[in-house]
């Protein structure tokens, strides 16, 4: 009974020393690549629609806001 007692322990001891430097050594290669090779930054590409200065499209994006705020203001009546 304590033999079996005995390797029990000791197998539960070095799965948790295994687990324990996996989770150390993911950290350390976490922090290092992150200092090392950060991610680019994410470039703003416009969108495939009128562009913001089109005067069309503000007077359209107007109406539609406008409409809307009517809409949610008669629904609360």
């Amino acid at each position: 009974m304590q033999q079996g007692l005995d390797i029990t322990l000791f197998g539960m001891g070095i799965v948790f020393t295994f687990l324990l430097l996996l989770v150390i050594c993911t950290s350390i290669m976490s922090r290092v690549m992150t200092r090392f090779f950060p991610e680019p930054e994410p470039v703003a590409t416009p969108t495939s629609g009128a562009s913001v200065a089109d005067p069309a499209s503000d007077s359209h994006l107007r109406k539609v806001i406008e409409t809307a705020i009517r809409q949610h203001r008669n629904k609360r009546r």
